[in-house]
């Protein structure tokens, strides 16, 4: 029987719920580290995770027999009951509900890294509400502003 081949490289950007500021410095790195851990048992290939006080961005290679959503799901439900296990945060830490997923070729993948890598000198110029309409309008995605993440700026 013939192997499958494949080369899909996915970024998903989610939300603190409430699009609170908590996700903070004292534990941003390990959160970072545990999501990472959560995409390889899933059979996936990290590419890097990374973030800022209200959202994350995870890039991996994505196998063809996962479902997309399913990795998210599994990333959101893990990392939130890690979070509220730890007490990083005061009261009970969730996700927005929702996400937003981009596809890139390979050629783009060392871009989409540094782009992700540096989110804190990003953020110092721009919100996250103009990152990801940014975000959508460059992959063309329709979109409907009444189901979007919750915006507080």
């Amino acid at each position: 029987m013939a192997d499958t081949y494949s080369q899909i490289s996915i970024q998903v950007v989610f939300a603190v719920k409430g699009r609170e500021n908590i996700i903070t410095k004292n534990f941003r790195d390990e959160l970072h580290k545990y999501i990472t851990g959560i995409v390889s048992r899933k059979g996936q290939k990290c590419l890097v995770v990374n973030g800022w006080k209200d959202h994350v961005h995870v890039f991996f290679g994505l196998e063809p027999s996962m479902k997309i959503s399913d990795l998210v799901s599994a990333i959101k439900a893990n990392s939130s009951k890690w979070i509220n296990e730890r007490g990083f945060v005061k009261g009970k830490f969730q996700w927005q509900e929702g996400y937003a997923a981009f596809s890139y070729s390979k050629s783009q993948r060392d871009a989409v890294i540094k782009y992700i890598m540096n989110q804190e000198q990003h953020h110092h110029r721009k919100t996250f509400r103009e990152e990801y309409l940014e975000l959508l309008r460059k992959s063309d995605i329709e979109f409907d502003e009444k189901y979007l993440f919750e915006f507080y700026e």
